[in-house]
């Protein structure tokens, strides 16, 4: 009884003191998005709401660090072997003998194994023991594959990279299913003549260049600049009438990630969804 009343005069004594309640803030809520599905002749079929992953936010830095990851944990050994330029038997003759100071194949004068000498061995060369691999944690790689689905939507950041696309036309541009159907290149083509981007596979057809020298080598006789993404369920039947387009890739919802969204670490990729894609996509 003693302490509520001290508790009590307290109080009197010192009213400013007194905790306030704060309400607790309202979570924010993004609206819904809209988006057109286009039939394959380009009219208007229905309109739907896009997966809420489209509204993540925008970060292009965490997408530059996911991609730069990727690449580098592709990369292979590179280097020189332990013995290359050494695999012979060398000697030197020592100092007054009128001849440098030059280790030389046993038995003649050609110099070998050091550096300055023909077939020797290269004085500083890459190390193949050298790890080029990049760690990412997992939430940062899924924030970046949720960031570039978000970038694929403004049309600022896909004319940015260079796509070429019909303006009138809703980002991201989804299609009905009866696109993943579409098995020849001629009914292909006149798909895309109609949703307005064969002008982005043209581009990339005009723009593909034979790379200079020893770049030519080892299977990338050619630099080739990405076209449209299409994404839909079954990929191996899309490819029958779309994959030989230039620049042109074909992936599921469960192969997307950021390299693929925005290759090279610059997001805005045009990204043609199919319906049924479109639906894998709510429960990110």
């Amino acid at each position: 009884m003693a302490e509520k009343k001290e508790a009590a005069h307290e109080e009197k004594k010192a009213p400013h003191v007194r905790k306030k309640v704060l309400a607790a803030p309202k979570a924010h809520v993004p609206m819904a998005r809209q988006a057109n599905v286009y039939n394959l002749e380009g009219g208007i079929d229905h309109s739907v709401d896009v997966p809420r992953v489209f509204s993540s936010d925008f970060r292009p830095d965490i997408i530059r660090r996911a991609v730069n990851a990727f690449r580098a944990n592709r990369r292979q050994a590179y280097g020189p072997g332990p013995r290359s330029g050494m695999r012979h038997s060398v000697q030197w003759s020592g100092k007054g003998h009128g001849a440098s100071r030059v280790p030389r194949i046993r038995g003649t004068m050609i110099g070998a194994q050091a550096p300055g000498t023909r077939g020797g061995r290269r004085a500083h060369p890459p190390r193949p023991e050298t790890i080029w691999a990049k760690k990412i944690n997992f939430k940062e790689r899924r924030k970046a594959r949720d960031s570039a689905l978000a970038a694929v939507c403004e049309p600022e950041n896909v004319r940015r990279r260079g796509h070429l696309f019909n303006p009138n036309m809703t980002l991201p541009l989804v299609v009905v299913d009866e696109i993943e159907k579409t098995e020849k290149a001629e009914d292909a083509l006149g798909v895309l003549t109609s949703l307005g981007i064969v002008d982005d596979v043209e581009r990339a057809k005009e723009h593909t260049i034979l790379r200079a020298g020893r770049g030519k080598m080892r299977g990338r006789k050619y630099r080739e600049p990405k076209s449209f993404l299409l994404v839909v369920n079954d990929a191996s039947r899309a490819r029958k009438g779309f994959g030989n387009f230039p620049g042109v890739e074909i992936a599921t919802p469960s192969e997307l990630n950021a390299e693929i969204l925005a290759p090279g670490g610059d997001p805005g990729r045009l990204t043609v969804f199919s319906v049924g894609a479109l639906e894998k996509l709510r429960g990110w």
